[in-house]
């Protein structure tokens, strides 16, 4: 942030003080005289350019004016920049006139001094804001830049940890005695769970770098995945869906409601020994995509709010939708964990 202050205030002295040389530059080469009212003028002009124009960046961050530009915010920009110009030219004219130090030539006549400065300084005015504009756009370009690149390194990382998750030997040999069991007793379903099992692998497998999936493919990979720890828990884990159908198509990021759900088994029902319900929640609130993961238990200091799937979700979410999502862990009543994730409506 204070790299940024000092590159801008270098920015804006140096082009201000590039305009004073360069009205010593043309009045040298019209033979003016650089008489002490000459100076002074230029200080006036100069100081003036310098308050006005770091008004005008005020109100640019004020009604967040910076690019991308879209509709009437083109039409809001181009107005504050001409309001800046015709203030520039009166405010110049008055104290001009006020102190003194006018051209003779224009014999002391404000209206026309507003109009010679206007037209003088106007292009200058315009050139500062589009310089401004500019460099605010590069920057911006090159954050989105940095920013997709962290992503994609972050979907990489989560993408390895999934896969080890649904590889570690523990999952898989769980998962297998499970199935096993069911051999006997019921072989449809072992066969049903050898194909949740496949599908949870491959799913892992053919994670790829892509920014967002649809809710229902996740939401796919999650059932798959409950089934089979329903099948290890038996009667201790009970599974609710409430989903509205329209979400379906919304996009979310790859694998964060397993991510999710996958915290909520680890800290929620494996540590109680009667086990609970994980209840998941999609559906629209507002202009939000509202997505719940809700689990029997307490936080209490078992969830490690610092850890890999939390903070993934977290960075994932400010990196696709900056400050329009957000994410929240808290206990609710009925004895319940709750992960909330709010996303913008996809049109």
């Amino acid at each position: 942030m204070k790299n940024t202050q000092a590159k801008y205030w270098m920015c804006q002295l140096g082009g201000w003080f590039l305009y004073a040389l360069t009205m010593l530059f043309f009045a040298y080469l019209f033979d003016q005289n650089l008489s002490a009212i000459f100076w002074k003028r230029i200080v006036l002009l100069i100081s003036l350019g310098l308050i006005l124009t770091h008004i005008l960046r005020f109100f640019i961050h004020q009604y967040k004016l910076l690019p991308p530009l879209k509709g009437n915010m083109w039409a809001i920009f181009f107005l504050l920049v001409v309001l800046t110009c015709v203030a520039y030219s009166f405010m110049s004219s008055v104290l001009i006139q006020w102190f003194g130090w006018y051209r003779k030539e224009l014999n002391g006549n404000i209206g026309l001094r507003f109009l010679y400065t206007l037209f003088d300084v106007s292009p200058i005015i315009f050139v500062w804001s589009s310089i401004y504009y500019l460099w605010h756009y590069v920057e911006d370009a090159r954050n989105q830049e940095v920013d997709k690149i962290k992503l994609e390194s972050l979907v990489k990382e989560l993408a390895l940890k999934t896969i080890k998750s649904h590889i570690n030997p523990h999952f898989i040999f769980n998962a297998l005695n499970s199935i096993r069991a069911l051999v006997d007793e019921n072989p449809e379903r072992a066969r049903t769970a050898i194909t949740e099992l496949s599908n949870l692998l491959r799913s892992s497998m053919q994670a790829d770098k892509a920014e967002t999936t649809s809710l229902e493919r996740e939401l796919n990979i999650v059932k798959d995945y409950l089934a089979l720890e329903h099948i290890r828990f038996e009667d201790r884990l009970q599974i609710e869906y409430d989903i509205d159908e329209d979400t379906l198509d919304q996009p979310v990021p790859p694998m964060m409601l397993q991510t999710l759900v996958e915290n909520a088994i680890k800290h929620g029902i494996s540590k109680t020994k009667e086990g609970g319900l994980i209840k998941i929640i999609s559906d629209f609130k507002g202009n939000h995509h509202e997505l719940v993961v809700q689990n029997t238990g307490t936080l209490n200091g078992s969830y490690n709010t610092d850890g890999f799937g939390i903070s993934s979700t977290q960075n994932r979410l400010q990196l696709l939708f900056g400050n329009k999502a957000s994410f929240e862990l808290k206990d609710i009543q009925g004895n319940r964990v709750q992960a909330k994730v709010e996303m913008p409506v996809a049109m």
